[in-house]
């Protein structure tokens, strides 16, 4: 016999994830990450392994064509084949699924800023509507000068975002509850908050830090949300162009 030993038992059907029992020297010859795979495929559950590796796989930062040069790999080990379409097909299933559930949760904020992204802010207000709470809540705007390498043409991308982080950073102090905080544009920062009765104090607080701060001359304050959803939109794309 070979080096690897391997004992299997192939059903009546054929089936492709037949049981097989996976020696230790050919346990340690599969790829990193691949062990509960390869394990899987010799008792007859690749299928389910192939998932739960591919949603793995993606949340470590490993791409697509890695993985599934690690799935070929494991199987040519394991079953002295090419990976049947099913093993394929449900780990790159997963890895997508898993890799756009990262990207969505990073499209809720500005890399630059960390500040929500304009799209989750206006979907925040959506679902203020949904639960019939537009009466309670509005929106505190706040609008800082255009940053000054503007006038000279010369475009810092990194400057602008510190600019517009320390502008969110300084909002943030004062509502420090789970307000949505968003980047809308150019130096213009929107806070959906709770419209109750302290809502005055803290605007005019916030505009008291802005002006003894590095953010002088910066303009805050409420518009309260229309009566309807589209026009709270229209709203907020006048407030972007502004």
């Amino acid at each position: 016999m070979g080096r690897f030993t391997t004992h299997w038992r192939r059903g009546a059907t054929g089936d492709p994830e037949a049981e097989r029992e996976l020696s230790s020297e050919r346990r340690a010859a599969l790829p990193p990450r691949f062990g509960a795979v390869g394990e899987a495929l010799a008792s007859g559950s690749g299928t389910v392994a192939c998932e739960v590796a591919g949603a793995a796989l993606a949340r470590d930062g490993v791409s697509l064509a890695e993985s599934l040069d690690g799935l070929a790999t494991t199987t040519r080990l394991v079953l002295g084949a090419e990976p049947a379409h099913a093993y394929t097909r449900a780990l790159a299933v997963a890895w997508s699924d898993a890799m756009l559930g990262y990207l969505n949760d990073l499209s809720c904020n500005d890399p630059l800023t960390g500040l929500s992204t304009l799209a989750h802010l206006r979907s925040r207000i959506s679902d203020v509507y949904r639960a019939d709470h537009d009466g309670d809540h509005a929106l505190v705007v706040v609008a800082a000068p255009p940053y000054p390498e503007a006038a000279s043409g010369r475009d810092d991308v990194l400057a602008r975002a510190m600019h517009v982080a320390q502008l969110g950073d300084t909002a943030r102090t004062v509502f420090r509850g789970p307000e949505t905080i968003g980047h809308v544009g150019p130096g213009r920062v929107v806070v959906l908050a709770d419209r109750d009765d302290r809502i005055a104090r803290r605007v005019g607080l916030l505009r008291q830090m802005l002006d003894s701060g590095s953010v002088p001359r910066t303009r805050v304050w409420i518009e309260g949300l229309p009566a309807s959803d589209a026009a709270a939109g229209r709203l907020l794309d006048e407030l972007t162009r502004a």
